[in-house]
């Protein structure tokens, strides 16, 4: 007697006909498939959001939310998942508006079994394909990215809509934006996310370096090369090359990637011999580079070849309806890495983090959060704590009885969970100082880096090394 084999796969029918719900559940089994079965839009959706499900069957025509509705919300909450539209009454302009919606495919009711077989087939050999290169992938699903405003939800859309080219892409925002995960995410939706993500900050790198950076070099090309070395454009073969802020980069190597991109080949640093690479370029920049372009400092052939699709991250203080949801993700993320309870956040303490103009935007408040969650021993983040641990930051936009009275020592018992403010004080200074001296020493001293990395002014981190009786040492060369 043969054993039915049941696969690791599961798919979703959203359909208000009992029948068809049946018959596709009962097809689906008999392929070792497990179903799911929904017989309303706001029932789909919902299983959608909080089921793990690899195929998706979804029918136009229903009562309460239609299909086209639902298609739209969940291209809007999830991609990567193959949603095959239905209908008993299928047309061509049916069929052309789910396609330009997301829909992987568009099937004419009653369904036969000769047209399911292959869309079972097609998710099986994907699941496949990712499990046997998944080593290649530098991603791993980390870089989410996170919000509800519209901003944030156009972002994902064109995401979408470009990832699966090969097209050059220029993000700009200002630094702490999320540009790189925007990077990240195109990367991890296109064609080549199962090659490598390679990163490279062109301001972080000293100007004579970045030629053997992005090209490599040969043994003996120049002093202390002592043996080959791969460049970023070798190493990023098949796959994205993330060129984070290419306007530090200078004109004399802006001419040679732009040839790169031209002809697809480069020399590395000492060698003759010409290597050929198949990369796509994804370029960053807080800069107006059109303004640069006019000020010498950048080359417009250059910039026309990587802006053919522009992306604008907006600050955080345009979006605010966005911290809040990025407050619960860091907190939830941050107490995972720390193993530790999720710190809850009282209503008044979200709003002096809401009111916030997060100069630092998403990097600023991340490190914030850091800080709460390894400082605090209670298990909420409330106004005063906030204000007691980060009162420097936000004290400019409230008044200032207002600080003075949520920085003054807490009465006893009143419940915060706090050790004494002498005590916290201290605990929050020596964190302070080892987290800045450690990011010096990460950056090399660099003072413009490492404010840039921490979320800070320039000027806010000299006052602070001042103030720590901190020394700047020379920049390493």
């Amino acid at each position: 007697m043969n054993r039915r084999i049941v696969k690791p796969f599961r798919a979703l029918i959203i359909d208000d006909e009992r029948s068809i719900c049946d018959t596709l559940a009962g097809a689906l089994s008999d392929e070792g498939w497990g179903a799911l079965v929904a017989r309303s839009g706001e029932e789909g959706l919902a299983l959608y959001k909080s089921q793990p499900i690899q195929l998706v069957f979804l029918d136009v025509w229903m009562g309460g939310i239609d299909g086209i509705q639902v298609l739209q919300m969940m291209r809007d909450y999830k991609v990567g998942i193959p949603i095959v539209v239905m209908s008993g009454h299928g047309n061509i302009e049916t069929a052309v508006r789910v396609t330009k919606l997301g829909a992987f495919d568009f099937l004419e009711k009653p369904l036969s079994l000769e047209k399911i077989l292959p869309l079972l087939e097609y998710v099986e050999n994907r699941a496949k394909r990712s499990a046997e290169e998944k080593p290649l992938s530098s991603l791993d699903g980390k870089y989410e990215l996170v919000g509800v405003s519209k901003d944030i939800e156009s972002i994902r859309r064109q995401i979408q809509v470009v990832a699966p080219r090969n097209s050059g892409v220029l993000i700009t925002g200002e630094n702490g934006t999320g540009k790189e995960v925007v990077a990240q995410n195109i990367h991890g939706q296109s064609l080549r996310a199962a090659q490598a993500f390679v990163a490279v900050n062109c301001a972080a790198i000293p100007e004579e370096l970045i030629e053997s950076e992005l090209f490599g070099h040969t043994k003996g090309a120049f002093t202390n090369a002592i043996q080959n070395k791969r460049g970023k454009f070798e190493l990023a073969h098949r796959g994205t090359l993330f060129l984070d802020e290419i306007g530090d980069m200078s004109l004399k190597t802006q001419a040679k990637v732009l040839r790169i991109l031209q002809e697809q080949r480069f020399e590395p640093v000492g060698s003759s011999e010409s290597l050929s690479v198949d990369v796509r370029v994804v370029a960053a920049t807080n800069q107006n580079l059109k303004d640069a372009i006019r000020e010498g400092r950048f080359r417009e052939d250059l910039f026309y070849r990587l802006n053919v699709i522009p992306l604008h991250m907006t600050p955080l203080r345009e979006r605010r309806e966005d911290i809040s949801v990025l407050v619960h993700y860091f907190l939830a993320k941050v107490s995972q890495e720390l193993h530790e309870p999720i710190k809850r956040v009282s209503a008044d303490a979200m709003a002096v983090l809401v009111g916030h103009s997060w100069p630092g935007n998403v990097r600023e408040l991340r490190n914030l959060l850091e800080r709460l969650c390894i400082l605090l021993s209670g298990e909420e983040i409330t106004r005063h704590a906030l204000l007691d641990l980060a009162g420097d930051l936000f004290a400019a936009a409230l008044p200032a009885a207002e600080v003075a009275q949520y920085m003054a020592p807490p009465a006893e018992g009143d419940g915060q969970g706090m050790s004494a403010k002498n005590t916290l004080r201290e605990a929050r200074d020596q964190f302070e100082k080892s987290f800045i001296l450690s990011k010096l020493e990460e950056f090399e001293w660099n003072i413009s880096k490492t404010a840039e990395a921490i979320g800070i002014e320039r000027s806010n981190l000299h006052r602070k090394l001042r103030a720590y009786d901190i020394e700047p040492k020379k920049q390493k060369s």
